[in-house]
């Protein structure tokens, strides 16, 4: 298999410019420190859970509940990126809940036990963060459309497939940013803050090394392009702190 290298979490037309120069940044730093760095950004399947776990990882980013539920001990954290998200502690974010304006909800407690959408069983702010926090406020979820994407689950909510959403807090700015439907949502609540989406790269391979030139990579991008993926730099957020969080039942169980 060819080394991989991706950045899928928030890979959409409009940032994978930024994320290809970023890469080439990085892949250019490694090269010169005599580390194997593949040319370009890998995209589709091998993005995803089956580049996390393959040994030919050279850096990727992946969603904390996949890290928790089936990479830990397979790969490395790199280290955290701060996206400088309101009402989130660095190198933390939350979802935000988001529901069609016209119906006229205005809490969590309006739309609990309706028709919710969520974009994967394995996402932490689509499905485990959102599952937690319900049960913490003794309130009802009913999952009841799978969407496959964040994106997917917002506009499930504005053409009425669903009552609500639990969407990323990064990808709910790009949605507000790119996406016109989201003049029909508003934000009804948000789940609290948990350590943001870590970089990770095999096991085999050395992520001190990879992130000083991560960061180095982030310095020298263009402020646009640091603009276009919220880059604001880098925390060391330990494993433990992913670890501790909860793995929720399949919502296909609730």
């Amino acid at each position: 298999m060819p080394l991989i290298a991706a950045l899928g979490m928030y890979d959409r037309p409009e940032t994978m410019g930024a994320n290809d120069r970023l890469w080439a940044l990085l892949r250019d730093s490694l090269r010169d420190l005599g580390q194997e760095a593949p040319d370009a950004l890998t995209r589709g399947d091998l993005a995803y859970v089956q580049g996390w776990l393959s040994p030919d990882l050279v850096f990727s980013q992946t969603c904390s509940l996949p890290y928790r539920a089936k990479l830990a001990g397979n790969v490395q954290i790199i280290a955290t990126p701060d996206y400088d998200l309101q009402g989130c502690p660095a190198g933390h974010y939350r979802s935000v809940y988001v529901a069609r304006r016209a119906d006229g909800f205005a809490t969590l407690d309006d739309v609990a036990g309706l028709d919710f959408a969520y974009n994967e069983a394995l996402s932490h702010s689509g499905w485990a963060a959102p599952y937690a926090d319900h049960a913490t406020r003794g309130l009802n979820i009913r999952p009841s459309l799978r969407t496959g994407k964040h994106v997917a689950s917002a506009l499930a909510v504005a053409t009425g497939s669903a009552d609500y959403a639990a969407v990323d807090a990064l990808t709910w700015e790009m949605i507000k940013a790119y996406d016109p439907f989201a003049d029909l949502l508003q934000v009804i609540d948000h789940t609290p803050p948990s350590p943001a989406l870590p970089f990770i790269t095999a096991k085999t391979r050395d992520p001190a090394r990879i992130r000083k030139t991560l960061a180095q990579a982030i310095a020298a991008l263009s402020p646009a392009d640091r603009a276009a993926l919220h880059l604001h730099g880098l925390v060391d957020i330990p494993a433990t702190a992913y670890l501790s969080l909860s793995i929720p039942p399949a919502p296909a169980d609730i």
